[in-house]
């Protein structure tokens, strides 16, 4: 049996308003600019949420303060069950309501069209229906709150572990994907060390850090999110939600099953993820301990989501732990951008599987790479850690077998590969299963991939250069100088970047100044 758990929200109050900054940095603004229509619509959601204040009962979201009609929402407490605001089985929260304006605020949130919002009591939510295994209408559910001992220490391990266990069985099993914040302090607070789901943290603030106790990387993303994983945690579960309305309607392909799959959604989501400049990962540590993946941006993910499914090319196999050089067939991806849905099955114990995806890079310019493989932790038997299956990620240079980056973590249930810097050339991006330590013998996988190089373009027109470069993938800023020597300075140019959807290019207006000028594009 469960213990009755302690639910702490992610403690900030008041009402707070999403900032146009914020939208912008995870991609929003943009997404609204080229595909306007992406709202959520159709989505059903929910929203558990903690005590405001401490009082109880206050867990309610007020839908006029976010821009929502009433019918919008359903309340749900163990007081019971209400369709109209205010009503007699809880009351408002300020804390609900700031975190349902970044969710599905008309106005504010990213997903403002969702079908319907289930408002939690979270304490009655996850006793009634997590561990109870009860079915919920939502297909994604956020939860600005964390599992701790009232001075917000942890619980103990093996209680936690029960409850991301609760957590992966429920996903697992209704095809639910839980966004949770990961804490505002110290390590990674369940619900967010779930393995099915994807914790959140705060960028840029102070939020709770990885590993986990088991030694996985934790968090999953970062987002803004005014300085707290309350508020950053709904801008991911927005974009979740946004992101299954574009697969259900066919911008990943005809195969919207595979692209609704919470597997490709999440690794979607974080292969989108824009990197800050001290991001760092391993081979054995798949990802940041203090951003995760990075920082979240919608307008990448549903750009490689437009890429398109794209199986592998050749499958091997191999005696266990023995080397998997690139195959031997000459067939290429024709994208550079997409995601696949997949599945590994090892003949044997002794035989590790590999599925490859080969690629070509061309031209003279260097790509950058990013690569994510999720797949899920299945049903546990008892409560308590479960295994999972061991995937491993790895990207070979097929012109003299090299092994150029590798993402082999045995505990964790991602795989994660990013590469700034690497040269043309054809490249062999491989998924292995390793037999040895397999839970079973098939996995089914999801992989988002994409390589690109960024070229900007200057034309004169009318005394002014014109600058551009294309949308996708989008968090760039555009710096100059007037001078290449080292030391060189550069600085963010002032004008601002308009968009041309019909050409897909960002575009920068700046007026001749009769010297010498010269432009570069920068991540963070």
């Amino acid at each position: 049996m469960f213990r009755r758990p302690v639910l702490l929200f992610l403690l900030v109050f008041g009402i707070t308003a999403a900032r146009a900054g914020e939208f912008d940095t995870i991609g929003g603004t943009l997404l609204r600019q080229v595909s306007p229509a992406l709202l959520g619509t159709g989505v059903p959601v929910g929203q558990p949420e903690g005590y405001d204040l401490g009082i109880t009962g206050a867990f309610e979201v007020n839908p006029s303060t976010v821009g929502q009609l009433t019918n919008l929402l359903t309340w749900i407490s163990s007081s019971g069950v209400a369709g109209t605001f205010p009503n007699s089985i809880g009351s408002m929260s300020s804390h609900a309501d700031s975190v349902a304006g970044n969710f599905y605020g008309n106005g504010s949130g990213v997903a403002p069209q969702v079908s319907h919002v289930d408002n939690y009591d979270a304490d009655y939510f996850f006793n009634q229906y997590i561990a109870n295994a009860l079915p919920i209408s939502a297909r994604v559910v956020n939860q600005s709150f964390i599992f701790a001992n009232e001075d917000s220490s942890h619980l103990p391990t093996n209680q936690e572990q029960q409850i991301d266990s609760a957590y992966d069985d429920y996903a697992l099993q209704y095809g639910v994907l839980f966004v949770s914040g990961a804490g505002n302090g110290g390590t990674v607070f369940p619900a967010a060390t779930c393995y099915n789901g994807i914790g959140v943290g705060v960028y840029p603030g102070s939020s709770s850090l990885g590993p986990t106790p088991d030694g996985r990387s934790k968090p999953d993303l970062v987002s803004p999110g005014s300085g707290a994983t309350s508020f950053s945690t709904p801008y991911v579960s927005g974009g979740a939600a946004v992101m299954i309305q574009a697969a259900l309607r066919g911008d990943g392909g005809a195969d919207t099953n595979s692209a609704n799959d919470n597997r490709t959604i999440k690794a979607l989501l974080l292969n989108g993820a824009v990197k800050p400049a001290d991001w760092r990962n391993t081979p054995t540590a798949p990802l940041d301990i203090r951003y995760g993946a990075g920082v979240l941006n919608v307008f990448n993910s549903w750009n490689q989501l437009r890429g398109g499914k794209h199986a592998f090319i050749e499958a091997t196999t191999v005696a266990n732990g023995s080397a998997h050089p690139p195959g031997a067939n000459t067939g290429n991806e024709p994208t550079l951008s997409g995601w696949d849905l997949n599945s590994l099955t090892n003949p044997s114990a002794s035989q590790d599987e590999i599925n490859h995806y080969y690629f070509n890079l061309t031209g003279s310019n260097s790509f950058t790479l990013t690569a994510t493989l999720t797949w899920l932790r299945p049903h546990s038997t008892v409560l308590g850690p479960s295994s999972i299956n061991d995937l491993n990620l790895f990207l070979y240079d097929t012109a003299n077998g090299q092994l150029m980056l590798s993402s082999t973590s045995a505990v964790d249930n991602v795989e994660h590969l990013f590469s700034a810097a690497l040269p043309p050339g054809r490249y062999d991006l491989q998924v292995l299963k390793n037999a040895q330590s397999q839970v079973t013998t098939n996995e089914t996988y999801a992989l988002a991939f994409e390589f690109f190089t960024m070229q900007l373009n200057a034309v004169e027109s009318n005394e002014n250069l014109v600058i551009s470069w294309p949308l996708a993938p989008t968090g760039f800023g555009l710096l100059s100088t007037t001078n290449i020597s080292p030391p060189t300075a550069w600085t963010t140019v002032a004008a601002p970047v308009t968009v041309d959807t019909n050409a897909n290019r960002n575009v920068v207006v700046i007026p001749e100044n009769g010297g010498n000028q010269f432009f570069m594009l920068q991540r963070p």
